[in-house]
């Protein structure tokens, strides 16, 4: 009996999942040969054929994962018509699901590349975030897909961060009366760039609670309210500068500030966000 066996993985996407199914089963049995051929992105029946006609000619079997009918039924019927096995890791899965849930899955091929995509745009976006988070590295202006200027305590961080995980880069500067604003800022397209600024006697109270936070007497300048005015004036006369959307977050949730900008840079960019 022959024991060399050709598994032939067919996908639709890029196969990855038949190919680990087909090794896990493999190294129950221990064959004294064994090949594994992958053939991704299977849309059509003439890629199926040729498949077959190499596979008629060797011990083998061919296992796929595909979500389009068509190209499913037709590896079943020519699996038949040569008696070559076949495997289908795709369809009970998918039926299983359809009866629970109630309703047909997309049958779309490559969702699962698009979903890892996603995941990390997303996690690029956190790690541009963090890297560019409070003025640290002023390059990152202009790299940014939204730029955010306040004063401090106006939740550009947090702001930064719930943005990043809806895919945006985000760059953050603190505006300081004794610190000139970054001259990317006022290159920036305007349209990028959004002013937070609060209720002076807000900010007051959100100082305080951070300076006892740091175990610091809360009559350090930093929370003083004329401090604090000196300051927003200061921002506001930038964003004027800038001719930036200016929003108050002092009684808006991160939730809330970044509805708007959002709904800002969809109605600036639309379909590019």
């Amino acid at each position: 009996m022959d024991n060399s066996i050709t598994v032939y993985i067919l996908s639709d996407s890029i196969g990855e999942t038949g190919e680990q199914v087909a090794r896990a089963a493999i190294s129950q049995f221990n064959p004294e040969k064994y090949d594994i051929r992958r053939f991704p992105y299977i849309t059509e029946k003439n890629q199926i054929v040729e498949v077959f006609q190499e596979a008629e000619n060797e011990n083998s079997i061919i296992i796929y994962t595909m979500v389009i009918r068509e190209l499913r039924n037709f590896i079943i019927q020519m699996g038949s018509d040569l008696n070559i096995p076949v495997v289908d890791l795709m369809t009970p899965a998918l039926d299983a699901l359809e009866n629970v849930l109630g309703y047909e899955p997309k049958r779309e091929s490559g969702l699962i590349g698009k979903l890892d995509e996603k995941y990390f745009k997303k996690v690029e976006a956190v790690e541009f975030a963090v890297k560019y988070d409070d003025g640290k590295d002023t390059r990152g202006i202009k790299k940014a897909d939204i730029v955010l200027v306040g004063v401090s305590r106006t939740s550009k961080t947090p702001l930064s961060m719930y943005l990043a995980h809806k895919h945006f880069k985000v760059a953050n500067v603190p505006l300081v009366p004794e610190v000139p604003a970054p001259y990317e800022i006022f290159a920036k397209d305007v349209k990028r760039v959004f002013g937070l600024i609060a209720n002076p006697f807000k900010l007051n109270e959100i100082r305080q609670e951070r300076l006892k936070s740091l175990g610091l007497s809360n009559n350090a300048n930093y929370a003083s309210l004329d401090r604090i005015k000196l300051e927003l004036e200061y921002s506001q006369e930038i964003m004027k500068k800038l001719n930036c959307t200016v929003i108050d977050v002092s009684n808006k949730a991160v939730e809330e500030t970044a509805g708007i900008v959002l709904e800002h840079m969809k109605r600036n960019f639309g379909d590019e966000i």
